[in-house]
């Protein structure tokens, strides 16, 4: 993920190793490798992969990430931390670290963090970095504490983020009939101008956010209506263009995934993964745009967004061409009132 803004204060390595959590959405498990870009000392880029079993698939793992880290330029440097024991992290870690430095990138520092204790592959000075580790209590750092002044969340694991997009299946029946009647109310709108459904996506989005935003949730009625209007194009960019970057509305589109009658999920989950995106939490995103394409495989925004996020490629490369467009009312067909793409 990528950082508009630098929220957290680290000094040391323990301050970095209690920071990566924030930085990623949710605590890494034993085998992660977190590549952490600086410019100037500013954290701007932050990215997580599985080190690969067995060792000679470290090869491939780093032709994808060394291109990925590249296009952060400017870059100053790099830190790389690993979790796990140190007879497959640490030969791992190096390998990862001479591929950036053949890339032309210059690795600061490379850290493992075993358990509760943080040792240093780069520091040979006893009085900092001890060979026994630094032991460090990350929910005890100064750095939790900003993190969660700044509002950034550390779920326990990436499965915890998964869990955000489960559907809600408590209100399956009620849901799938209030769309029926959403999609007829649709095709009366339909006939009656071309730009009747953009007015009242303007309305219905406007209309949603500002309910979750006053702390309302919405019926299941507003539910659906909102995930039929947003099967139009022109509706779907407006949201995007809308929604804020800020977890408020993170916590928004993620409950209209959650809740939007199955065949209408693709287009609420790639406006949450933009806006994840947007908001850096590059875990989310991928999950979310990955979840929109299982529903519908062919839906195009979302697939634009997936590809853009393995490449490292800012939010920006999609946002600005759909704030061109999302006052043009797209052309519909009649025929078929879920226009998925």
């Amino acid at each position: 993920m990528s950082f508009t803004e630098n929220k957290l204060t680290v000094r040391s390595s323990a301050d970095l190793a209690a920071a990566v959590p924030y930085l990623l959405g949710f605590h890494p498990s034993d085998g992660s490798i977190v590549v952490i870009a600086s410019r100037e000392r500013r954290i701007v880029f932050a990215a997580r992969g599985d080190l690969p079993t067995p060792a000679h698939l470290l090869r491939e793992f780093t032709v994808h990430l060394v291109p990925v880290v590249q296009r952060q330029q400017p870059i100053t440097d790099l830190v790389l931390v690993g979790y796990g024991m140190p007879e497959h992290l640490d030969p791992a870690l190096r390998i990862v670290g001479d591929a950036f430095t053949t890339a032309g990138l210059t690795v600061r520092e490379m850290l493992r963090v075993t358990e509760a204790r943080i040792f240093s592959l780069t520091c040979d000075d006893r009085s900092c970095c001890p060979p026994d580790g630094i032991p460090f209590d990350p929910t005890a750092s100064l750095v939790a504490v900003q993190a969660t002044v700044a509002g950034l969340v550390a779920r326990p694991d990436r499965a915890a983020v998964a869990r955000r997009l489960t559907p809600d299946y408590s209100g399956r029946d009620s849901i799938r009939d209030a769309t029926n009647t959403a999609t007829t109310r649709m095709e009366a709108l339909i006939t009656t101008g071309s730009t009747a459904v953009f007015e009242a996506g303007v309305l219905a989005v406007r209309d949603a956010l500002r309910q979750h935003d006053n702390g309302a949730r919405l019926t299941d009625d507003e539910v659906a209506w909102l995930s039929v209007l947003l099967t139009d194009r022109a509706v779907r960019d407006l949201a995007v263009d809308l929604t804020q970057p800020h977890e408020q509305h993170i916590t928004f589109w993620a409950e209209i995934t959650r809740r939007a009658h199955t065949p209408l999920v693709a287009a609420p989950a790639t406006v949450l993964a933009l806006t994840a995106w947007r908001c850096g939490d590059g875990v989310l995103a991928v999950m979310a745009a990955e979840h929109a394409l299982q529903i519908n495989p062919d839906y195009q925004l979302a697939h634009l967004v997936l590809h853009a996020l393995q490449a490292g490629l800012p939010p920006t490369a999609i946002e600005e061409a759909i704030t061109r467009t999302h006052h043009s009312p797209s052309t519909r067909n009649p025929n078929h009132p879920y226009d998925q793409e």
